[in-house]
């Protein structure tokens, strides 16, 4: 979301090797417990809203009533770096300490919990009382019909095409259509020709190829007077046509996006009508074409914007970067499986929180199956969240802060500061675990799926006699596993990054779109690589697969035969005769601004060519070096 994605909020374990890494709390956002995170269910989706109509109807004895101690406040975001437990390098969130102010505006409807046990060490013996059911997934995992029989990896922009189909795409040409027509009914003046399918494909590949080559402004592209010039954008489209398709491109239809702002204030209004058309053809495809591995992450994604707009979030000592903000339910394989956007109102009736909220509306049995595993970090991971997912045959795992009701309280037999590097302790309450382990400083998880210690260790620098050696440390199994695999939560957002479709705009739902768009072409990329290993095939590079994407949703191929452009001065009306040879299309010059009957064949720019004033020799001096 990091070019246009906004900022990572993962907390994951990753310390550095030669002294500790100093963080703090890494999640943060304002999350009122009733007013929470907005579901939209639609017949597209029908299994979302399934499964939160029964979820609307438990209610558990030791849910906590506040998702979170803090939740009240933002807390400032920066950025540092860490290291995995295999050497490599990732990017973290931290914030600062909350205000002790806080604490005081705490309100509870039951009291913090106060454990009469002992923390235990890694040499007493623990089982799992209630083991997760067997992984019992809806469909099989991967690629899904008919993609899974296909003899030959399909074309990139066939792969694209799944995601944003001829419906969908038919749809968004329909309202951008009727969006021209109203703003050259509002006044506005331009000339409009309807939009058509193909074209809107070949607009979308433009937006792709402009982000693989960045020039400071888009009219730049079509610029013949540059050094820069490239002849491949205005083989697509005119510059006119591409700035008017961005100005009046639309997903809704503007008709009923009126009658939908008069409902504002009410119950029946939506938000995200603006773009609902796009935003759950998108979805269902996501879920149709692929089925997720059995390692799930939790993440949220921020998409950057200057509109006006109440679903944007601020963040503190940053507030020219206002931000959209997604959850995100993805796999190992970091395939985007589901969305969904934070609007700061929820319809989920568990008073729980945006965290909880926010998971449990990912999470769909109905459509997943059971037995997955699911990570998360430490603004999702509750008590109260874990239960409820061990109940729906799912495990979870993630850090945890002590400030959370249901989370252990004794200090008997806890650990210390000076506690000697991978010192473990733990304590069970049922299917939870509650697991501290020191390393350079001390990591708290929680999980429903590992037991406290099962012998694993990993390398570490540890001075021993005065010196520097590696030494084995044991490590906790949940804690192994959550870097492993909360640490590919971040692939998505990686191949985003790298290539995206992002550009800015005054509206919120253009910058949305430009996000369905990453969404669309990262999944196709994930898509080919697995279609690929199945053909035991090489899979190619994320640029090589975008280039190819962008030639064939242009419509322009990819090796194409460049063109030797011979800038030879010609007379702008050839066969003139009379007394129209003097004044029969004479245009003005590009540089002297006078009039003259000659241009460059090439350019098709009207330049001087006389005796004291040679136009035409100076304006293609920048051009001399190259040709040659």
């Amino acid at each position: 979301m990091r070019n246009h994605p906004g900022p990572h909020t993962h907390d994951i374990i990753k310390l550095e090797e030669n002294g500790p890494v100093k963080r703090e709390d890494s999640d943060s956002v304002t999350a009122p417990d009733e007013d929470g995170f907005s579901v939209h269910s639609s017949g597209l989706d029908s299994a979302d809203s399934d499964d939160e109509a029964d979820l609307s109807e438990e209610m558990y004895p030791y849910y906590d009533t506040d998702d979170d101690d803090y939740e009240e406040e933002e807390e400032e975001e920066e950025t540092e770096t860490a290291t995995t437990l295999d050497g490599g390098r990732r990017r973290l969130r931290s914030q600062r300490s909350w205000p002790s102010a806080n604490k005081a505006k705490r309100s509870r409807s039951e009291p913090l919990s106060v454990d009469a046990a002992a923390w235990k060490s890694e040499k007493d013996p623990d089982n799992l009382p209630h083991p997760l059911p067997h992984f019992l997934p809806t469909r099989k995992p991967g690629i899904q019909l008919p993609l899974s029989e296909y003899l030959t990896n399909p074309s990139p922009s066939k792969l694209f095409k799944m995601y944003f189909n001829w419906a969908a795409v038919k749809t968004l040409c329909a309202n951008t259509n009727k969006n021209a027509a109203k703003n050259i009914a509002a006044g506005k003046k331009f000339k409009w020709a309807e939009l058509t399918e193909a074209e809107l494909y070949r607009y979308i590949g433009l937006t792709l190829y402009m982000w693989i080559l960045k020039l400071p402004n888009i009219k730049d592209f079509w610029r013949a007077s540059s050094i820069f010039y490239m002849p491949y954008p205005s083989k697509v489209m005119s510059r006119t046509r591409f700035l008017l398709i961005t100005w009046n491109i639309h997903m809704s239809d503007p008709a009923e996006d009126e009658l939908n702002d008069r409902k504002k204030g009410t119950d029946d209004y939506d938000c995200l009508h603006r773009i609902r058309p796009l935003y759950d053809s998108l979805r269902v495809a996501c879920k149709a074409v692929y089925h997720p591995q059995k390692n799930l992450s939790v993440d949220e994604r921020m998409v950057p914007t200057k509109a006006k707009t109440a679903l944007k979030k601020n963040i503190k000592n940053k507030q020219k970067k206002r931000w959209i903000k997604f959850f995100v339910l993805s796999d190992n394989t970091g395939y985007t499986f589901d969305f969904k956007v934070y609007t700061r109102k929820s319809i989920l009736a568990t008073r729980r929180g945006l965290s909880f909220d926010a998971v449990v509306s990912l999470i769909n049995k109905n459509c997943l199956g059971s037995g997955y595993h699911l990570y998360c970090d430490k603004f999702y991971t509750s008590p109260a969240l874990f239960r409820h997912l061990h109940d729906l045959g799912f495990g979870a795992c993630g850090t945890f802060r002590d400030t959370r009701i249901g989370t252990p309280k004794t200090k008997v037999n806890a650990m210390t500061k000076e506690s000697p590097r991978g010192t473990v302790r733990w304590i069970r309450e049922g299917a939870l675990i509650f697991i501290k382990w020191m390393d350079t400083r001390e990591v708290s998880v929680c999980s429903t799926m590992h037991t406290a210690f099962s012998g694993d260790t990993l390398k570490r620098m540890c001075k021993v006699g005065g010196k520097r050696r590696v030494v084995e440390v044991p490590v906790p199994s949940a804690v192994k596993d959550y870097n492993s695999f909360m640490g590919e939560a971040d692939l998505s957002d990686q191949l985003i990054g790298s290539y995206s479709s992002w550009r800015k705009s005054r509206a919120w739902y253009v910058m949305v779109l430009y996000h369905f768009i990453d969404i669309a072409v990262t999944n196709s990329y994930l898509l080919s690589k697995e279609l690929c290993g199945r053909l035991e095939e090489q899979p190619v590079k994320h640029q090589a697969f975008l280039e190819q994407l962008i030639a064939e949703l242009c419509g322009v191929p990819l090796q194409s035969v460049p063109e030797r452009y011979q800038h030879i001065p010609v007379a702008i009306v050839e066969g003139a005769s009379g007394h129209n040879k003097a004044s029969k299309g004479r245009r003005k010059c590009k540089l002297c601004r006078k009039c003259t009957p000659f241009m460059c064949e090439a350019c098709r720019v009207a330049l001087c060519v006389i005796v004291d004033r040679n136009c035409h020799k100076l304006y293609h001096s920048s051009f001399k070096d190259s040709e040659n």
